[in-house]
């Protein structure tokens, strides 16, 4: 079985980086499996998800490093027509999703992995995500 659920955030832009495993896990449990994957794809070329310790100190190295790989006052030829070509490097770079499996109605993530989404983009915006769960 396939249950396709929306999941809507507001982001702050500037490598925001929100936790989304609360909401992930409720549409898992919404969809009513009892084991199977989640996939979690963000629908938007300027943001990306991944797993991470959502701890404060890392989450101000993700955003150095993302500066230092892709920092954001480089001449890009997308900022001809807008201010954001960092936001699509580095989003293309983290990828648009991943898949959790989950079992007994509940993500099978480690003690410290947490699901995030990051906006790369220079406002803030509202972001719409696909949580897509196949299982049985």
């Amino acid at each position: 079985m396939v249950v396709t659920r929306r999941l809507t955030v507001q982001t702050k832009g500037a490598s925001d980086v929100l936790d989304i495993t609360a909401d992930v896990q409720r549409e898992v449990q919404a969809a009513g499996l009892g084991a199977g994957v989640a996939t979690v794809f963000v629908q938007h070329t300027t943001a990306a998800v991944a797993i991470i310790e959502h701890e404060r100190g890392l989450v101000q190295d993700i955003r150095a490093l993302w500066q230092q790989l892709v920092p954001e006052e480089s001449p890009y030829k997308h900022n001809t027509s807008d201010d954001n070509g960092h936001a699509h490097l580095r989003a293309a770079l983290q990828g648009p999703s991943l898949a959790v499996p989950f079992v007994e109605g509940k993500l099978a993530l480690g003690t410290w992995q947490r699901i995030v989404l990051l906006d790369f983009d220079t406002r803030p915006r509202s972001r719409e995500m696909l949580v897509q769960v196949m299982g049985e």
